[in-house]
């Protein structure tokens, strides 16, 4: 089994720079046997756009920090920050990660950058946020920040994995924004959850794009396909669901954005879960 670095922030000379914070871990959630959540302290300095992700790690035994990317699984506004992970037992990082407990210090550049973010599309009057596995981390933080239902008058959580279990962390998200109090009574009025699995039988089967490729997930939700004068997609999961819900949303009319340049779908290209 791998140790986990669990020294004092003032034993990371290497990395507390403008750059890069030690961070202490808050808590810890294990989910399942292969999946996890962690919250940490935000450094007072750090600021992030909703849907954002940074590079977090640890200390490898070369003392050169081991980071991957990860979405922020909280909102702006929260004075901590979260992620949700899976664990891959010989990563090399998350072999490790996975052991880490409240009191202990991981590594967090201090650089925000993503494309799942509200500025990256144009306005629209439903947002459809498409993930799979832990892909559904960057919409934890989109989904309580109030700025989404102000822009849209619905909001479809579409969250696909292997096993029921694995569904958990999306059941929950829905439910806490239903209850948080910035902005749970707009969640109870606006966002759809739409979960399905793949291998284990459930309320909901099927691939997501196939789900919308057959029409079955619109006419489960009585909505209308992809249409370009109102519709805008979020897509953050595996390498295959990404460019197969590209192909489907360009197949529909809808262009990709960027924060350089908005359009009707963002898909994150750094994230694969």
């Amino acid at each position: 089994m791998d140790s986990v670095n669990t020294a004092s922030a003032a034993e990371f000379p290497a990395v507390t720079s403008d750059t890069a914070d030690a961070v202490r871990v808050l808590d810890v959630r294990h989910w399942t046997d292969r999946l996890f959540s962690f919250s940490v302290e935000r450094p007072a300095s750090f600021r992030f756009r909703s849907g954002e992700f940074v590079m977090i790690g640890l200390l490898n035994e070369a003392a050169r920090p081991l980071v991957r990317a990860y979405s922020i699984a909280s909102p702006f506004w929260d004075e901590t920050l979260s992620f949700y992970s899976i664990k891959v037992e010989n990563g090399p990082l998350t072999s490790r990660l996975q052991h880490i407990s409240a009191g202990d210090y991981i590594i967090m550049r201090t650089k925000p950058v993503g494309t799942l973010v509200l500025d990256a599309l144009l306005p629209g009057e439903r947002l459809y946020l498409i993930s799979t596995g832990t892909g559904v981390a960057p919409f934890a933080s989109l989904l309580r920040d109030p700025e989404l239902y102000d822009q849209f008058d619905d909001i479809i959580l579409t969250h696909t994995c292997r096993e029921v279990d694995e569904l958990a962390f999306s059941a929950d998200l829905v439910q806490r924004a239903k209850m948080d109090p910035l902005v749970g009574e707009s969640a109870k009025k606006k966002l759809i959850y739409f979960p399905t699995t793949t291998r284990e039988p459930s309320n909901r089967m099927g691939r997501v794009t196939n789900l919308i490729e057959s029409g079955n997930l619109f006419d489960d939700l009585n909505l209308p396909a992809f249409q370009p004068e109102t519709d805008r997609v979020m897509i953050c999961g595996s390498m295959n669901m990404n460019k197969d819900m590209k192909d489907l949303c360009l197949s529909a009319g809808l262009s990709e954005g960027a924060n350089s340049e908005p359009g009707h779908f963002v898909v994150e290209k750094a994230f694969v879960g």
